[in-house]
């Protein structure tokens, strides 16, 4: 039987053929994860060989990674900002720079007066739910469009213990008549925000596998932006904050978007690509 070692160096091998982006780490991570261990202990065990059944399970899951389907969704989850969630192809895989946005509200948390929070376009839950796990006073409600990907949701706050302070909906924000019974203190989104003329020329692992609504608005990518600005100069208290995560190059007509609708005080910040990432404005 092959040892580890030789196992992630054929691997290493065949997915820099692929043109797998970091294919040593992807070859570490996947076998990794069907021995149950940390990456870096498979440095420890290099020489030990593996039992059939486990290069069975490894060859399927190296045929799939070779065939783009991104490594978080064959392993079926994805450590964010610290915290272990649940991920399928029925939400967007998170990213690092998502962690500038949870990072941005904590530290909002800790100098303005916020309970209330709202989350559009939730997907797997992974805003809300890494807030409520840093900060205990405030609740959220969170909505996404999916019903499948709430259920995602629902189970990574459960997972997480956060279930008592977030109440997951299914709701389509773009619809002309939707309504909000209730105010809130914040409303954060990272909403879909590849422009659709954009869409094609993104990697094999988005366009093929991760949910396309999650990704592009269909339009210019500024959809959501508007119409959540829109809404949320109604929805929010008093000196209550617009938190949203832009892509490369929107900050500026974003910071427009919100200026328009009334919101002032905007604050941008960037990402660890020294790009800029996240924009905070508050209805004053």
């Amino acid at each position: 039987m092959p040892t580890i070692l030789e196992l992630i160096t054929l691997t290493t091998e065949y997915f820099e053929k692929k043109e797998i982006d970091s294919p040593r780490i992807n070859a570490e991570l996947l076998l990794a994860d069907i021995l149950k261990c940390k990456r870096l202990d498979l440095y420890l065990s290099f020489d030990k060989p593996l039992e059939e059944k486990e290069i069975n399970l490894y060859r399927e899951y190296v045929r799939r990674r070779a065939k783009y389907e991104p490594l978080q969704y064959i392993v079926g989850k994805v450590e964010f900002y610290g915290f272990e969630f649940v991920v399928n192809p029925n939400v967007l895989i998170p990213r690092q720079e998502t962690e500038i946005l949870v990072e941005s509200v904590i530290e909002l948390l800790k100098v303005a007066n916020i309970s209330s929070g709202l989350d559009i376009g939730t997907g797997s839950g992974i805003i809300p739910i890494s807030v409520c796990r840093c900060y205990d006073n405030i609740y959220f409600d969170a909505l996404d469009i999916s019903s499948e990907a709430l259920e995602v949701a629902k189970k990574n706050s459960i997972y997480n213990g956060t279930q008592q302070r977030i109440n997951f909906e299914l709701n389509d924000i773009l619809q002309k008549d939707i309504r909000f019974h209730k105010k809130y203190d914040l409303v954060v989104s990272n909403p879909p925000y590849v422009a659709q003329s954009e869409y094609a020329s993104l990697q094999k692992e988005i366009t093929d596998y991760e949910p396309k609504i999650a990704v592009t608005d269909f339009s210019d990518g500024y959809s959501f932006y508007k119409k959540i600005s829109e809404i949320a100069i109604q929805i929010l208290n008093e000196k209550g904050f617009l938190i949203f995560e832009v892509g490369k190059g929107q900050s500026e007509f974003v910071s427009e978007i919100m200026r328009g609708v009334g919101f002032s005080s905007i604050k941008i910040v960037k990402d660890y690509s020294n790009i800029e990432r996240v924009i905070q404005g508050q209805k004053i």
